[in-house]
């Protein structure tokens, strides 16, 4: 595993952080001590939620329901009943 100084670190930060993401983790050294290891994450579990059709068939949807509630709004729009 590759040592790098923190001067180094500091300054390659984003090629340093590239190649840990790619698999290649290092150490960060401060006068030649190791200090931190630097590595890639697994990634997040994602997590277990149904989101489509979940309630399937426990709501009816009226006919209509495009034309519901049609005087009101345009009695909010126009003012007029």
């Amino acid at each position: 595993m590759r040592t790098v100084n923190m001067h180094e670190a500091k300054t390659q930060l984003s090629r340093l952080v590239e190649e840990a993401f790619q698999g290649e983790s290092f150490i960060i050294a401060r006068a030649g001590k190791p200090l931190v290891k630097v590595s890639k994450l697994d990634p997040p579990p994602a997590p277990d939620v149904k989101r489509l059709g979940f309630m399937s068939g426990q709501l009816l949807v009226p006919d209509d329901f495009d034309q519901m509630g049609g005087m009101d709004i345009e009695v909010l729009f126009t003012g007029v009943l």
